[in-house]
């Protein structure tokens, strides 16, 4: 910290909290993060574990085994919606619009939602075993809203029902960035225990049937973890993030993983990895502040943490493609299995670095030119990790 900013610091009185404005926290949103990103490629690879289980590729020791590994995979998608509210949280920019924000928002997702959505129309009106949408199911889809409805929440594209929840999570985010301000640390902290209890409420009423409809999909029931990243964040923005070590974090997230086959299926996974992965990617996040040992860093996890949210979107797609060659749930052995689930993996990587080269990155450059033409000529320096999937 410099001299300047520790004058500044001092002379604060009316912070509450030991709160600091946002121009003179401890850290700042153009700090980079690159663990985050690599933490992002290793989400992304649960989920397309959880689906290489679903689609039965393997038989006998092979299919129990990548059961075991990779069962609770679906619990990848809640690291991604706390991952969220960390990143927009931290990369807020003081005297940001909300319109900007959300132009940057769809610049960031929506290009390779469309792409992927004509994919998977082509798809379901050329080959078998995938059901043809209605063109309101279609329309949901294409404008994220299809997920509130739970008869639609897996239309075209599967794994875009969590596009529709941060989409929600976006529209959210300024009242919620606004409230953060104005709570202080303390009541930063309360928020986020509040939103921690919300999960568990939630995760019990679901696992007993409460509620008309799973909660699994529903972007409101799936607001409370996007809270915590955001918590999460302006305390680590603040210096005042005080839990474990990136290891310990490491280790409780694993844990929890691997007690999600005790609970019920569905919401109810997030109960169990939920503190894990809140305590996780502040730890990481400080370890790259501080300069500590991260292997999540990496140039090789940086690099297919940039090509996540790619991956993510087009991987279920390489899989239900791979259905007309192989049919439903073909039970290989550990040798063949292994060999289409390496094919696969790399059509799926092959495509996500097409997309993320030829869609992502000139759409989001395309769609923010303007803005940038129009910018002052000193502008604030960009965040360096961009958020998950999704974001």
């Amino acid at each position: 910290m410099t001299t300047a900013t520790t004058r500044t610091l001092r002379t604060t009185p009316h912070a509450r909290d030991g709160e600091t404005t946002a121009r003179d926290s401890p850290h700042t949103a153009h700090s980079s993060l690159p663990s985050l990103t690599g933490l992002r490629w290793m989400a992304a690879l649960l989920v397309f574990g959880l689906h290489v289980n679903n689609f039965g590729y393997f038989g006998g020791t092979g299919g129990r085994l990548v059961f075991w590994g990779f069962s609770s995979g679906a619990t990848g998608v809640s690291f991604f919606f706390v991952l969220s509210g960390f990143v927009l949280t931290w990369s807020a920019r003081p005297h940001d619009r909300v319109p900007a924000f959300w132009r940057r928002r769809i610049a960031r997702i929506y290009p390779v939602h469309l792409v992927t959505v004509a994919l998977a129309f082509l798809l379901a009106v050329t080959l078998e075993h995938n059901a043809q949408p209605t063109p309101k199911e279609a329309a949901a889809n294409v404008l994220l809203l299809h997920s509130w409805w739970r008869p639609w929440w897996q239309t075209l594209n599967p794994v875009s029902w969590s596009l529709a929840c941060e989409a929600f999570f976006y529209a959210s985010f300024p009242l919620l960035l606004l409230l953060l301000r104005r709570l202080g640390v303390r009541g930063s902290v309360v928020l986020g225990g509040l939103s921690m209890a919300a999960v568990v409420v939630l995760a019990w009423s679901d696992a007993h049937h409460w509620w008309t409809y799973a909660l699994y999909s529903f972007p409101a029931a799936r607001l409370p973890e996007f809270v915590l990243g955001a918590v999460g964040a302006r305390l680590v923005r603040l210096g005042r993030w005080r839990g474990p070590g990136l290891e310990a974090s490491l280790a409780l997230a694993i844990i929890g993983y691997f007690l999600v086959p005790q609970v019920a299926p569905g919401y109810s996974a997030t109960m169990c990895t939920i503190v894990g992965f809140t305590l996780l990617i502040p730890a990481a996040a400080n370890a790259d502040l501080q300069g500590q040992p991260s292997m999540w860093r990496s140039r090789r996890m940086v690099r297919l943490g940039e090509l996540s949210f790619a991956f993510y979107m087009v991987h279920l797609l390489v899989l239900r493609a791979g259905t007309h060659l192989l049919g439903i749930k073909p039970h290989f052995g550990v040798l063949m299995g292994s060999i289409v689930t390496a094919t696969v993996f790399a059509l799926a990587l092959g495509l996500s670095w097409v997309l993320y080269e030829a869609v992502e990155c000139p759409a989001r450059r395309l769609l923010l030119r303007r803005r940038r033409a129009t910018a002052p000529a000193h502008p604030e320096p960009q965040p360096q990790p961009q958020p998950a999937t999704k974001d």
